[in-house]
C-alpha cells in the first residue's frame, strides 16, 4: 500500500533525509540507495528496502514495479512524493525517481568465511567515498569475497559510497575492524597478505599469488604505515612510466585485483 507525503516538514521525510549523516545512519541502522539500477541489484541479491520512495503521478518502469511489489510483500512501506522532496533526500538537483532505505549489513570479522573466495580486498584508512564505492565495484567484478575496512575509513553506507558502488554494496560482504584484530584473525587461518607500496622493487606481475589472497590498499595520501607494510607477506608495486609516482587508490586496487583474477584463471 502506498502512502503519499507532500510536505518537506513531514517527520518521515525529515527522518529519511537525516540518513545522509553518518550519526543518524548508525543510530537507525539504515542507509539510503537511489536509482533503478542499484535497487534492482539489491533485489537480485535478495534485499528489499524497508521503505521505498517513488515520484508521485509517474508510471513505474516494470523493474521499479517489481521492486515495489517485493517491498510490499516483505512488509515494507512505499511512499510517493514530489520530485523536489526526492531531490532533498538524494542531495542531487537531478535525482533518480526511486530511492530505497535499507538496513545496513556489516559482517563481523569472526563470521567471515575466507574459503568463500580467492580474492579479498582490504583498505586501510580510506577517506574518499568514491574510491570506496569503486573498490566495492571492482570486488564484485573480480568475484572477490568482500571488502575489509581497516581503522578509520569513510562510511561504506554513505550516499556517495553507495552511489559509486553501482549496486556492489549489496553483493560484497563488508567488514569494519582495527588492524590488530584483523592481523590476529588473518594469521589464524590460510591466506597471504599482499601490500601495495612504493617501498619495494618487486613488480606486481613477478609474484605468483596464493589463494586466498588479501590485497591491502593504503590511505590515498599516506599509503600504508611502516608497521603495516612489515606485516605483509609480500609488497609489490606497479611500474610508473611517466611523471606520476603512484596511482589513485581505487585504480591501484583494480589493477591488482585483475592480476589476481588472471592468475586464478590460468591455474
Amino acid at each position: 500500500m502506498r502512502h503519499q507525503i507532500t510536505g518537506f516538514s513531514n517527520p518521515t521525510i525529515k527522518r529519511l533525509r537525516s540518513l545522509r549523516e553518518k550519526k543518524h545512519r548508525k543510530r537507525e541502522g539504515l542507509f539510503l540507495a537511489e536509482g533503478l539500477r542499484i535497487l534492482t541489484e539489491a533485489l537480485d541479491s535478495g534485499r528489499t528496502p524497508k521503505i521505498l520512495v517513488v515520484v508521485e503521478d509517474t508510471e513505474l518502469h516494470p523493474l521499479a514495479q517489481k521492486i515495489e511489489d517485493a517491498t510490499v510483500a516483505a512488509g515494507g512501506d512505499v511512499i510517493e512524493t514530489s520530485e523536489a522532496i526526492i531531490a532533498k533526500l538524494s542531495g542531487k538537483s537531478n535525482p533518480q525517481s526511486i530511492i530505497g532505505i535499507y538496513p545496513d549489513h556489516p559482517v563481523p570479522l569472526d563470521e567471515l568465511e575466507r574459503s568463500e573466495a580467492n580474492i579479498w580486498l582490504v583498505a586501510q584508512a580510506l577517506r574518499d567515498p568514491g574510491n570506496l564505492g569503486t573498490i566495492l565495484r571492482t570486488g564484485d567484478a573480480v568475484g572477490a569475497g568482500g571488502l575489509i575496512l581497516i581503522d578509520d575509513c569513510v562510511d561504506p553506507f554513505s550516499v556517495e559510497a553507495v552511489r559509486a558502488s553501482m549496486g556492489a554494496i549489496f553483493t560484497q560482504q563488508i567488514v569494519q575492524t582495527r588492524w590488530p584484530e584483523f592481523l590476529t584473525w588473518l594469521r589464524s587461518g590460510p591466506g597471504e597478505l599482499i601490500g601495495t607500496s612504493l617501498n619495494t622493487d618487486t613488480d606486481y606481475q613477478a609474484v605468483r599469488y596464493k589463494a586466498p589472497t588479501f590485497l591491502l590498499i593504503g590511505n590515498e595520501a599516506q599509503g600504508l604505515p611502516e608497521d603495516y607494510e612489515a606485516a605483509c607477506d609480500t609488497l609489490v608495486k606497479m611500474p610508473m612510466m611517466g611523471k606520476a609516482d603512484s596511482l589513485n587508490a581505487a585504480v591501484a586496487a583494480s589493477v591488482m585485483a585483475y592480476e589476481l583474477l588472471n592468475q586464478n584463471r590460468q591455474r
